[in-house]
């Protein structure tokens, strides 16, 4: 078999499989796993398959896996991002921490903040953990109906909670971006919650690796207009991140 047939059925095993192992399609096409990763990772370039750590998954399940194997995508992209993003981050500040894998890496960083105090206001269970411990972060959590595979609080009475808060920034995981759409995520009661922090936040802050840009999804949270600063890696295309610019966000390469 060559190695395009090769690609080709891999690609149409994980489609109907869900998902595939570097180990189990080694074993199914009698190769190497070295000869695995290549082939998934080719694939992964031209955006057939999302790579995940020991295999790979369907782009159009990658929405639905559990954090635990979303934190493991593009893990070097977000942890260059989070470090950019917790540079703004000055002393006496509060800020939110929207739920998401990027998010958490902020959160990580902030644990080793050289600050007093800050709050720091998140809807996400994770990210509440990462942080009790920190002895110069508040932890304010709005409450909601848990998501269990995001671990993050939506609902009316997160909606609620947020209503009577202010905050000097808001660092907003973004699902996906288009210019002309604008951010979004596949969570209905995740868009009006996100919506609601970016209007009591002074600056909003959207932080996402280039996989989300120019992706689509169900509920439209706001306008790009709406966003200050883009936090993002260097492969973003430079035609999407001119699109970006072009509304007036300023957007940052790291």
């Amino acid at each position: 078999m060559n190695m395009q047939e090769r690609r080709r059925q891999i690609r149409s095993l994980i489609e109907s499989q869900a998902q595939g192992t570097v180990a189990d399609l080694a074993r199914r096409f009698t190769v190497s796993a070295v000869t695995i990763r290549s082939d998934l990772a080719a694939l992964a370039d031209t955006g057939a398959i999302v790579r995940i750590h020991g295999g790979a998954l369907p782009p159009s399940d990658i929405d639905e896996v559990p954090i635990n194997v979303k934190q493991t995508l593009y893990h070097a992209e977000k942890v260059r991002i989070a470090a950019a993003a917790a540079e703004l981050i000055q002393d006496g500040e509060t800020v939110i921490l929207d739920s998401g894998t990027t998010t958490a890496e902020i959160a990580r960083q902030i644990r080793g903040l050289k600050l007093r105090s800050i709050n720091v206001i998140t809807n996400a269970l994770n990210i509440a953990v990462l942080l009790a411990n920190a002895h110069h972060v508040n932890v304010i959590i709005p409450g909601g109906v848990l998501r269990r595979k995001s671990w993050s609080l939506s609902g009316p009475q997160a909606e609620q909670a947020l209503r009577d808060l202010q905050a000097d920034r808001l660092f907003l995981g973004v699902d996906s971006l288009d210019p002309e759409i604008g951010l979004m995520t596949p969570y209905v009661f995740e868009a009006k919650l996100n919506a609601l922090m970016i209007r009591i936040a002074r600056q909003t802050v959207a932080v996402t690796d280039s996989s989300k840009l120019l992706r689509r999804n169900l509920s439209v949270i706001a306008p790009v207009e709406q966003v200050h600063l883009l936090i993002t890696d260097r492969a973003a295309s430079p035609e999407v991140v001119a699109a970006i610019r072009a509304r007036g966000v300023e957007v940052r390469l790291v």
